[in-house]
């Protein structure tokens, strides 16, 4: 794929953004609860991140709880008119910071509701509905999502949600969600090495579909790869800029959400979107996944 064969942007709901955008996930406390160390230093990010062009941001008002939604609002509220909020709903949080499903009609609608209120917001642009599998949030399972993506379609007819997207599911998850609900994005772990949605990305791209990756980077344990890092050194990139470089190149519809409180990492995730992966680099990218 050449230059000019990479399109920068691509269509979520109803606005045309661009394909690098910023997860928001790590500007709350460690383990993602409670507040930050340093609240002035996550409001710098998100300004710089807007700044620098970020349209794209991902955010859950279970991250805290409650306390990334509200950063967001005093980092940014009022919004700019091009600036695309996407939250998740689905889980909540204990006391201890344990993750606990949220599916029913009154937990779904008590999400959309604190998510308005800490965001600042009339209406949510678009909200995931993200399937819990144990208290750690990990791995998918499957099952029918009939009764929690009704709810949440009956919030949209009351408008209080543009659009609906789904995260942590599988293909057949995906099919009944759609036979439901008109699905503007699906997101799910995907990355160069962590590689199980190949042909369920390639189906979304074909109906112009949005799919963003969760730990685009690794998440909490960061891609490690001698490959990437030899890439890296050839193309003068960090092995995390040629991750992300390659996820762009990997399909038109494919939407990122790095996640950082870093201004420095920041800058450099956003650069990214500059380097172009030539061909002997993306087979080796690629042989290396299949040899994971």
């Amino acid at each position: 794929m050449s230059r000019l064969e990479k399109s920068d942007t691509f269509k979520l709901g109803t606005h045309t953004i661009k394909r690098l955008g910023y997860g928001a996930m790590q500007l709350s406390g460690p383990g993602i609860f409670g507040p930050p160390k340093d609240p002035d230093a996550a409001r710098a990010v998100l300004r710089e991140a807007v700044t620098k062009g970020v349209d794209h941001i991902d955010t859950s008002d279970f991250y805290g709880p409650h306390v990334t939604n509200r950063i967001i609002r005093e980092a940014l509220h009022p919004y700019p008119d091009d600036l695309v909020i996407v939250t998740k709903i689905g889980a909540r949080r204990s006391a201890d910071g344990a993750w606990l499903p949220a599916f029913s009609a009154r937990d779904l609608t008590q999400a959309v509701h604190d998510n308005l209120r800490n965001l600042g917001l009339d209406v949510l642009e678009v909200v995931n509905l993200r399937v819990m599998l144990d208290t750690q949030g990990h791995g998918v399972v499957e099952g029918s999502i009939e009764e929690p993506l009704t709810a949440l379609a009956e919030l949209r007819q009351r408008g209080l949600v543009h659009h609906i997207g789904l995260s942590n599911v599988t293909p057949t998850q995906v099919a009944e969600g759609r036979r439901i609900a008109d699905i503007v994005c699906v997101q799910n772990h995907y990355n160069v090495i962590h590689r199980d949605d190949d042909a369920l990305i390639d189906d979304l791209a074909r109906d112009r579909i949005a799919y963003v990756p969760f730990f685009p980077l690794g998440g909490f344990t960061p891609l490690q790869s001698s490959t990437l890092s030899h890439v890296a050194a050839r193309l003068n990139a960090t092995p995390m800029q040629v991750a992300l470089a390659w996820l762009l190149q990997r399909a038109p519809n494919i939407l990122l959400i790095p996640g950082t409180s870093s201004i420095a990492h920041l800058r450099e995730n956003l650069a990214a979107a500059e380097l172009m992966l030539p061909a002997d680099a993306l087979s080796e990218l690629n042989e290396m996944a299949r040899a994971t």
